[in-house]
């Protein structure tokens, strides 16, 4: 026995979305054999896009009955029976949720009509209701009410009912090892089936073939499952618009998040919230005043013609000349943490030993201050070359940080000769330093060992 059903909604997504209309037509294989519809209030209003959608207003719904006064009828009517839908992973979450917030566990074995036409209707260029409809001379009335929309798919699970192929394809869809019924709707399998179960990135298009979400995994396979299984609004509408997945492997976990974060920056895929916004860039620099002063100060990056370090937001680049005030006895005023003519008097730094003052020399604190700066130098010249594990046992990944900064990553076979930096160069894909691969790798190198750092490099 099956229940075919449709909803109307708020639109506000799964946890915030309201039914405002269900219609539920039981169906024995053969013919209806009862129905149920009924206006839902929502108990909150309905949005002026929605109603220009559905033609449901506040007015219509003010005296229809919430959700939990047709809860008792719903769960009758479905018992026992399997819930098949359009979509159905939307409207089953979106019931399940109603249930839930009046304290009813909601499960049911379910189908969707949309797999089963991919699956036994194959070839046609859409497989929305309204299109599917035409394509198959099923009457579609009443379009976007739960009724006229519950109807039609009724006539369309009838028509799937009939094909030759459907024992088959429905008893593997409802087969409880089955991933059917967890695919988004318009995700062959086989394109599921395809994903490797190793580290990598992974990207979500729709069917226009745009990338819409840009993912990164130690398990491709598993996390993408796990999209699909997460019944969040955003996950859910993400999901509901992926017709295929394409990923490229890493190896690690290190380069995958690499790869992800330089994919993020050069895609802004409209699923990914992180790492969009784009920063402005702040460096430290030095120069001599009138007076034979030496100081440190910072600017923004395009303000700065010999940049002595970069940093990637204000606030760490003032945190760190405060750290070099303090290591070594430097003056705030001096290292422009302090706005002032007079005497430094910065509430955290006390280790200023009176240049501002007349009572330190000129050349004794000058001098300082070329040591401050042949520290930053000498950390920025560093070279780090970091081993992980290659796509394949044939190979190893790199990543290469000189000069302080993220370079980029590469693969290496083992059979070939490295014993230079040079050598190291030409098999590296050169990528942008930016504020997230610098946090990455700064925790990466907090939490491994200098076992797999090859450094220094000849």
């Amino acid at each position: 026995m099956y229940t075919i059903i449709d909803i109307e909604t708020t639109g506000n997504g799964i946890k915030g979305n309201k039914i405002t209309e269900i219609a539920i037509f039981k169906y024995d294989g053969n013919q209806i054999v009862e129905e149920f519809t009924s206006l839902v209030n929502p108990q909150c209003p309905i949005p002026y896009f929605i109603t220009g959608l559905t033609g449901i207003d506040d007015q219509m719904v003010q005296n229809a009955p919430t959700f939990s006064e047709v809860a008792t009828e719903i769960l009758s009517i479905t018992e026992g029976c399997i819930f098949v839908a359009h979509s159905v992973n939307f409207d089953y979450g979106v019931i399940k949720e109603e249930f839930r917030q009046i304290g009813i566990d909601f499960t049911r074995k379910k189908l969707c009509t949309v797999r089963l036409s991919r699956k036994l209707i194959p070839g046609l260029g859409s497989y929305s209701l309204g299109k599917l409809c035409t394509a198959v001379q099923i009457p579609l009335t009443d379009r976007h009410r739960a009724r006229g929309d519950a109807h039609a798919t009724v006539l369309l699970f009838e028509k799937l009912i009939n094909t030759p192929e459907a024992e088959g394809v429905f008893q593997k869809f409802l087969n409880a090892r089955s991933q059917e019924a967890t695919l988004p709707p318009h995700l062959p399998k086989s394109v599921f089936d395809n994903i490797p179960s190793k580290p990598g990135i992974y990207y979500f298009k729709n069917q226009k073939g745009e990338i819409i979400y840009v993912g990164k995994a130690i398990n491709l396979k598993k996390r993408v499952l796990g999209h699909f299984y997460d019944k969040s609004s955003k996950e859910i509408q993400m999901c509901g618009e992926t017709a295929h997945i394409d990923y490229k492997l890493s190896g690690s976990e290190l380069v995958a998040l690499l790869m992800e974060s330089a994919e993020i920056k050069r895609l802004f895929p409209p699923y990914n919230s992180a790492q969009k916004r784009t920063v402005r860039p702040y460096a430290i620099f030095s120069y001599e005043d009138r007076n034979g002063i030496e100081h440190l100060a910072y600017n923004t990056i395009k303000g700065v013609p010999n940049p002595l370090k970069i940093f990637y937001n204000q606030t760490d680049c003032r945190a760190y000349l405060e750290e070099l005030c303090k290591n070594f006895s430097l003056c705030p005023r001096y290292c422009h943490l302090q706005q002032t003519n007079a005497a430094c008097s910065h509430h955290e730094i006390t280790t200023c030993e009176g240049v501002c003052r007349g009572e330190e020399p000129v050349d004794v604190y000058n001098q300082k201050v070329q040591e401050a700066i042949a520290h930053m130098k000498l950390l920025a010249s560093e070279v780090k070359v970091i081993k992980e594990k290659g796509r394949d046992q044939s190979e190893n990944a790199v990543v290469l940080i000189a000069d302080g900064m993220y370079k980029g990553y590469g693969f290496i076979d083992h059979e070939t000769s490295i014993s230079t930096l040079e050598d190291i160069e030409a098999f590296i894909t050169p990528q942008k330093n930016t504020v997230e691969t610098e946090s990455i790798l700064a925790a990466y190198l907090l939490k491994n060992t200098e076992a797999k750092i090859l450094t220094p490099i000849p």
